[in-house]
């Protein structure tokens, strides 16, 4: 299995997905600020893998960043610090409400034992961190079993973006489904869109399936209704990065289109997110900010300008994907479908 993210006593160390597919590097990041720029700069991207990550991060900045020798914490000063690693990481990218989530999970931790003694509030601190890595490779793989069966035998996936084990702990939610799918016996293969303008389908997806020995082919983002159209693809299936009350979806920028054309061309379109990236605290899309970056990642390719000097460019990340293209969210509770103000909040009550 591909190990995207591990807590080792040197630090946290990932994968560099920027240096995919030519090179397979591993960075330790030994500070939270460390963690934190790694996720800015999509070292590792993916909504359930920055969530790891953010509780690897505030682990990591408790344990090394504050200066307290062993026995009772200055709670004032630990408060004041954990607030400090807490706001850098949650600065990094808006739209993935995972990122959030494993934030808010190691304060809870904390605040529920911050009477301790400060090597006990920092080893509990680690293990939490782990446990949410350990867990998200089990949620991943329980998305996988509830969503194979929606794969129809004998036909073609299309993705888009990498929601595989590069975008989690391990295993992937979209590709956790193909995963799932190919490991039940089914025959089928994957259309990985490209996913400009970061490339994530083409050096990410692609390799990954690879990796795994999963009959993959790359196709340009222009070309996803083309094959839609064509009678090849019985499904698509895509990750989320926040999921609103209602079913509408944010993920990679491009995912709207996608999910109009299967709709056009009947095809039934699938997302795979776990529970924690779900947001029932929002009544819909609209409300879900969009990150925008910087316009070089448009302007140029691997550093090759492709585009004249002085270019205006939009760069959204994400795009909203209304839930009246969605056929249904696969999560590792099980699979919601319209009505998604009533089926999403009863998995995640279920939870």
């Amino acid at each position: 299995m591909i190990e995207t993210i591990q807590w080792t006593d040197d630090g946290v160390v990932m994968i560099d997905q920027t240096r995919l597919p030519n090179e397979e590097i591993y960075v330790t990041c030994r500070t939270y600020r460390e963690v934190a720029d790694a996720i800015r700069t999509m070292i590792i991207r993916g909504a359930p893998a920055i969530g790891v990550a953010a509780a690897m991060g505030v682990a990591l900045g408790v344990k090394l960043g504050v200066k307290i020798d062993a026995g009772e914490a200055d709670v004032d000063g630990l408060d004041a610090h954990l607030e400090v690693i807490c706001a850098e990481l949650a600065s990094t990218r808006p739209t993935a409400v995972n990122l959030f989530w494993g934030i808010e999970r190691m304060k809870r931790l904390y605040r529920s034992i911050r009477h301790l003694a400060i090597d006990e509030i920092r080893a509990r601190l680690i293990e939490e961190a782990k446990l949410v890595r350990v867990e998200d490779i089990a949620i991943n793989e329980a998305i996988g079993r509830h969503g194979a069966p929606l794969v129809p035998d004998g036909k073609t996936v299309l993705t888009h973006c990498n929601a595989g084990a590069l975008a989690t702990a391990g295993y992937g939610t979209a590709l956790g489904v193909v995963r799932a799918a190919v490991e039940a016996g089914k025959d089928i293969d994957v259309f990985a869109d490209e996913t400009r303008p970061f490339l994530q389908g083409a050096r990410l997806t692609v390799w990954e399936l690879q990796h795994d020995g999963i009959r993959a082919t790359l196709i340009t983002d222009n070309m996803a209704g083309h094959f839609l159209k064509s009678g090849r693809i019985g499904c698509v299936v895509v990750g989320a990065d926040r999921i609103a009350s209602n079913g509408d979806v944010a993920n990679k920028i491009g995912t709207y289109g996608v999910a109009v054309l299967a709709k056009e061309n009947g095809v039934p379109f699938y997302v795979a997110a776990p529970i924690s990236t779900l947001d029932l605290k929002i009544p819909n899309g609209d409300h879900i900010p969009i990150e925008e970056r910087g316009a070089a990642e448009v302007t140029h390719v691997f550093g090759v300008r492709i585009a004249p000097e002085g270019t205006a460019v939009c760069n959204p990340a994400f795009d909203v994907t209304p839930n009246r293209y969605v056929t249904a969210i696969i999560t590792e509770k099980g699979v919601a479908r319209s009505p998604y103000n009533e089926s999403l909040r009863r998995l995640a009550e279920g939870a």
